[in-house]
């Protein structure tokens, strides 16, 4: 039994990996959209209330991707929780290296060390 609800719970994990990678996609595409807009509109050379209810209703779609990301996240969570409840042990899944701590990069990023040129643009 304890096979059975580890396959289950495998596939169903597979679906939530899928859900998380199309909506960073569906996010990706969206932040392309208006980024590309205004410049178009400019490019263009079209006065600023030309398509502003496009980019409006583009902006309103990124924000509720945004929110769907949340959500999908908050679910991988209660899933994590169900997986311990039913005795399920954890499984890596991605790369081998472990994530990077965000805060710490940044820090080391602006520290410049003795002797290292920086190029600024």
């Amino acid at each position: 039994m304890p096979r059975t609800r580890q396959a289950v719970a495998q596939q169903v994990a597979d679906r939530l990996f899928a859900v998380e990678a199309a909506i960073d996609i569906a996010l990706t595409r969206a932040a392309e959209l208006n980024a590309a807009m205004p410049q178009a509109r400019a490019e263009a050379r079209l006065p600023a209330m030309i398509g502003q209810e496009a980019l409006v209703g583009a902006s309103e779609t990124f924000v509720a991707l945004v929110e769907a990301r949340r959500r999908i996240i908050g679910t991988h969570a209660s899933l994590d929780e169900a997986r311990a409840q039913i005795g399920l042990r954890e499984v890596a899944a991605g790369d081998s290296v472990p994530k990077p701590n965000p805060f710490t990069e940044a820090r080391e990023q602006d520290t410049v060390k003795a002797g290292q040129l920086r190029a600024v643009a």
